[in-house]
């Protein structure tokens, strides 16, 4: 990567919508009004039947590429998301979700410009995160995220839990494997891990990055998600490790109705 590339990184942001017509506008938003402009911007929606597509036909000309087909689910029209993405890093930022400022993204690399001019000999990093807000339906604050973002973050740190939110983790585009669609609410903390194991420097911005929406999938179908992130940091930490490090749980899940 050219010197010129690593000070004006293209970003691929996907978001992913179904019959999201309420809430879909504020994340359009969020995007194009962006002051930083090397973005492409891909949406992909599920073949909603309510006002979705009109709203996205209204920025077809923000818009790169546009999918509208029925899928598997969420993590399937991510994937699709994914292969037509060409930017050195890539997000997600579905239905709801919006970067924190207009200048979100041009505060990202001028961390990174002031990273660089401190540390020339300092690679790209694979992975760039910051902190991220819980809103509400009117996009008002409600409080911080429960876990901060770490300083130093390694793959091994997901043993505590999904310590960065998925729409605050932007990867580098050639770490991002397909989500496993195996699971169908916590795919996207595997898909994390999975690309930290391969990565060799994680940035953290100390920006707030994102502003969640709190009523998301994982959120509607919490005990679901909470199984499947148990077998995922399982597969990746081993059983004690795990059991280890939530014991409490499995002491939930034990006694739970």
């Amino acid at each position: 990567m050219t010197h010129n590339q690593f000070f004006h990184p293209k970003f691929s942001i996907i978001t992913v919508t179904y019959n999201a017509e309420a809430v879909l506008e504020d994340t359009i938003q969020s995007i194009v009004t962006q002051t930083y402009k090397n973005v492409e911007y891909i949406i992909i929606d599920g073949g909603s039947q309510d006002r979705t597509m009109h709203i996205v036909n209204r920025y077809r000309t923000h818009i790169h590429a546009i999918v509208s087909e029925p899928d598997k689910g969420l993590y399937d029209a991510m994937n699709k998301g994914l292969k037509l993405a060409s930017g050195e890093y890539v997000c997600f930022l579905n239905a709801g979700d919006c970067l924190h400022e207009d200048d979100t993204l041009h505060l990202m690399v001028h961390a990174l410009t002031e990273a660089q001019s401190a540390s020339p000999e300092m690679p790209l990093p694979d992975v760039l995160y910051g902190e991220t807000e819980i809103v509400d339906a009117e996009g008002h604050f409600i409080r911080m995220r429960r876990f901060s973002a770490p300083e130093h973050l390694t793959w091994k740190s997901f043993r505590q839990g999904m310590l960065v939110c998925h729409q605050a983790f932007f990867a580098r585009r050639e770490l991002a494997e397909p989500y496993d669609l195996q699971y169908r609410f916590s795919a996207d903390f595997d898909w994390c891990i999975r690309v930290m194991k391969k990565s060799r420097l994680l940035f953290n911005t100390h920006l707030t990055i994102v502003d969640y929406l709190q009523e998301g999938l994982t959120t509607r179908n919490h005990r679901a998600s909470l199984i499947e992130r148990f077998h995922i940091m399982r597969r990746h930490y081993g059983l004690p490790s795990t059991l280890i490090h939530h014991a409490w749980f499995v002491l939930r899940l034990a006694f739970k109705k």
